[in-house]
């Protein structure tokens, strides 16, 4: 059995795609996976959460198809492109037979799509009697999502469920792929808010403001030669450049610019414990992807003025993907109960919407049990 955990990111939003540094934590909720080998090179998956079943071999894995003819159902796709990435890098992959289950809310931006994919990456590891770096793992599960399922990720994702280490945030530069981790602020609980209001991200909102980051590069190299990502363009450049760029693109392309300077300056803060404004630019951060990237909702910014308006409450902002999901809250320990308690009726009275609410822990990345 192995377990592999979703992740929470605190700061460094949409940045992974731009070579920018984020500050994501694995979370004690996770995908588990009980796996057999099997004789027959067939591999059959049950999803215990859906009680359904898919199959697949090597022979239909590339087309997306079971060994009936049927297309594999889009919950399958994941460990289907896990399979089908590892393979392509040369490893082995022998069937299995493999139920799975995850306490991670699907949709909700906490990653449930890259814990299912290094869970199984563990899983074929252990059966094929192969080990790759934790990183090397991400970016197959990387690979696996962006060519197979279709969604054009990041890393960060990834590289959080694989490489997370417990009560430790993990700072990733997402150009050289270097990391380490950073202390949690002391006597803080992260604590996640689930508005349920669901989102799905090949349904193009990500991909229109990816596709808007890489016209600002183009745009902005014709006076900053050499630039690869926005990462490369400081503030002070982009603002002296941003009246070059068509009004939507300066807009998401000063997010990323801004968004990276924020978790440069995050660093010195947790390591000098400074935690009251490390939260300050998790406020930040949630006004820019509300007025700039355009990715919240109704529902995550009165999720995100109630929790900045309650006792304890250091630093709130929606996390993940955006259009819906969950936000993101630092919360002093000795009020943490009392803030989760009062959050979700709040939200509710104003949303009629009943949310979930999580006290978190950062956990241990993607491991055999």
């Amino acid at each position: 059995m192995v377990r592999a955990p979703g992740r929470v990111n605190l700061l460094g939003e949409h940045v992974d795609y731009n070579d920018g540094f984020v500050l994501p934590a694995a979370i004690n909720r996770a995908t588990y996976v009980a796996f057999s080998p099997v004789e027959m090179n067939q591999t059959t998956l049950v999803a215990a959460d859906f009680g359904e079943e898919a199959r697949f071999n090597p022979e239909t894995l590339a087309s997306k198809t079971q060994p009936d003819g049927s297309a594999l159902p889009e919950w399958a796709l994941y460990p289907a492109g896990t399979a089908w990435a590892l393979g392509e890098a040369g490893l082995n992959v022998p069937a299995m037979q493999a139920a799975f289950s995850s306490d991670i809310p699907r949709g909700s931006g906490l990653s449930s799509s890259a814990s299912i994919e290094m869970a199984f990456g563990v899983a074929w590891s252990t059966l094929g009697g192969w080990s790759l770096p934790p990183m090397q793992l991400a970016l197959l599960g990387q690979k696996a999502e962006n060519r197979y399922v279709g969604v054009n990720c990041g890393i960060m994702d990834q590289f959080a469920s694989a490489c997370g280490e417990a009560g430790r945030l993990m700072l990733l530069d997402c150009r050289s792929l270097e990391y380490r981790s950073l202390p949690l602020p002391e006597n803080t609980a992260i604590i996640v808010a689930d508005t349920t209001v669901r989102r799905k991200l090949t349904s193009g909102g990500y991909n229109d403001r990816r596709a808007a980051c890489e016209e600002a590069v183009r745009l902005l190299s014709q006076d900053l030669p050499g630039i690869k990502a926005l990462r490369d363009v400081s503030v002070q450049e982009f603002n002296r450049l941003c009246h070059t760029l068509p009004f939507k693109v300066e807009k998401r392309a000063r997010h990323i610019v801004e968004e990276i300077e924020r978790t440069r300056q995050a660093i010195p803060l947790l390591e000098q414990g400074k935690t009251r404004e490390f939260g300050l630019l998790m406020n930040a951060c949630h006004v820019s992807l509300r007025d700039l990237y355009e990715i919240s909702t109704p529902e995550l910014d009165v999720m995100v003025q109630i929790a900045q308006s309650l006792p304890g409450c250091l630093g709130a902002r929606l996390t993940g993907g955006g259009f819906g999901g969950c936000t993101v809250n630092l919360v002093a320990s000795e009020q943490a109960d009392a803030f989760a308690l009062t959050l979700g009726p709040e939200y509710e009275r104003h949303t009629g919407l009943h949310p979930e609410i999580y006290i978190c822990q950062a956990s241990r990345g993607a491991e055999l049990l």
